[in-house]
């Protein structure tokens, strides 16, 4: 499979369905060879995969798991060469009150939002830096800052994933970029899920808080991952961008 006009690959994890989708579509349409990874749900990895064609590759890979990533990286690096961007978007949730919340809960969020971006990160950076350039995005999140009830796992992982990015960010530099990406309340089936936001009233009351007075969109954080892969963020590092209508002014 060629590389595309760009002449330039990148790795989304999580890259076929809800936001990762958005970010594949995007970096599909900026021009890149995708390498879209998942792990659940294998019918929505065959539809991006049909209606992306041959601009995207998918692959089933559990990113908790280091040897795994390993072999992936291994594979990547060896059929479609060195990414220019990784996207660490793969994340768990699982809520429980602290107290009851078991050890396999609690690794399997950590392992999946804290220690699968470090893997992942471990396996492409040195090519990265060795080539010259490559940008690094963890799609963190507003619980990273504020904490919420029975996240406790959650949470963790995200503040982890901030400062991770901050100490990828120093070691990296000068040639390879490391940002977080952090979205608000965007209108994601996982969203209407957890949040219930189609239902009039919970939408009606979580809009209150938004100064914009809505729900973002995938296509929204699809736009920021724009700008923070482009040359337009040459200079950005280190940083973490919220893109939530103002609802957590940090």
């Amino acid at each position: 499979m060629s590389v595309r006009e760009t002449g330039r690959v990148a790795v989304v994890t999580g890259g076929t369905k809800g936001i990762g989708l958005a970010f594949t579509r995007k970096l599909v349409k900026l021009g890149y060879q995708v390498v879209a990874l998942y792990r659940h749900d294998p019918e929505a990895a065959r539809t991006a995969a049909a209606e992306l064609g041959d601009a995207c590759t998918v692959f089933r890979a559990d990113v908790s798991d280091s040897g795994e990533v390993g072999r992936l990286a291994d594979g990547v690096l060896a059929h479609h060469g060195v990414p220019h961007v990784l996207v660490n978007n793969a994340g768990r949730n699982i809520d429980r009150p602290f107290a009851e919340m078991s050890d396999d809960e609690w690794h399997t969020v950590l392992d999946t939002n804290l220690s699968g971006p470090f893997y992942l990160a471990r396996a492409f950076a040195p090519a990265m830096r060795e080539a010259g350039s490559g940008v690094i995005v963890n799609i963190a999140a507003t619980t990273g800052i504020r904490p919420r009830f029975n996240g406790i796992n959650y949470c963790a992982s995200k503040a982890g994933l901030l400062h991770l990015t901050k100490c990828l960010a120093l070691e990296l530099a000068p040639h390879v970029r490391v940002n977080a990406l952090i979205p608000g309340m965007i209108d994601t089936e996982d969203m209407q899920m957890r949040v219930r936001t189609a239902a009039p009233e919970h939408r009606a009351s979580m809009l209150t808080s938004i100064p914009q007075e809505r729900i973002g969109t995938v296509e929204e954080m699809a736009s920021a991952l724009e700008f923070l892969v482009g040359d337009g963020a040459a200079y950005v590092t280190g940083q973490k961008l919220i893109v939530d209508g103002g609802q957590f002014m940090w």
